[in-house]
């Protein structure tokens, strides 16, 4: 368990680590295979695969996504999708 938590925490601070190495490119091999890791998880946690997450879905599957719940949540529809996860990481990398 504690592995999976370290591989999210890396994908969620990916684009930060790409910002801040110019030769990190978010289209190298390594962004890339955080980016599936990313979709593989949210997939997992999406228990009735329609796409989108509760907040109960995020705490069983992917629990520092449900931290960030409400902020990820802009539209305020009790659900987010996995475009909204990867525009709180991009936002959150400053981009």
């Amino acid at each position: 368990m504690r592995k999976i938590h370290s591989v999210f925490l890396v994908a969620l601070l990916l684009p930060v680590i790409a910002t801040a190495a110019p030769q990190t490119s978010p289209d190298s091999p390594r962004a890339q295979q955080m980016m599936r890791m990313l979709e593989q998880r949210f997939a997992a946690a999406d228990t009735n695969h329609d796409g989108k997450l509760t907040l109960a879905e995020a705490q069983a599957g992917m629990p520092r996504v449900a931290q960030h719940f409400a902020d990820i949540d802009t539209n305020h529809q009790g659900y987010i999708t996995l475009d909204q996860i990867k525009l709180f990481m991009a936002s959150r990398a400053g981009g």
